[in-house]
């Protein structure tokens, strides 16, 4: 044996590509002059998955993800202060309280409102804004 070690690479196995990189490798396939089989390998890809996620493309099965909007916020002072009285929400057992730094007002885009004092559970207020929001 003289020492010499031959090394064999070849396309990683088992890359997670995230949609926006797909979406982004589709897109270079579809320019002018592009072939697949350079796109693949510039970008380290078997061919036929190019192929399979310019299909998915195609079929609606690989879109892009919905982009988060930023909408105005205002501040208003309390209109009348929530009381302890009320009946707590069934799903977390919490009851509201009264708030002292005021309350939030979130204006959804369909003209939903909501209200809630700045002590508000964050996940429970997640779950109504995705709720009212389909």
């Amino acid at each position: 044996m003289d020492g010499m070690v031959e090394l064999l690479s070849g396309r990683e196995r088992r890359r997670r590509w995230s949609v926006t990189e797909k979406l982004r490798i589709v897109a270079e396939t579809q320019e002018p002059g592009a072939r697949i089989s350079g796109v693949a390998a510039r970008h380290g890809v078997c061919e036929s998955l190019v192929f399979r996620w310019r299909r998915q493309v195609r079929e609606g099965a690989l879109v892009a993800p919905e982009m988060a909007a930023f909408v105005p916020v205002r501040m208003f002072e309390p209109m009348e202060p929530v009381t302890a009285s009320m009946p707590p929400l069934p799903s977390q057992g919490l009851a509201p309280t009264r708030s002292s730094s005021g309350l939030i007002e979130i204006e959804l885009g369909n003209g939903r409102q909501v209200r809630v004092g700045s002590d508000v559970n964050l996940a429970a207020l997640r779950r109504v804004l995705t709720a009212l929001r389909g």
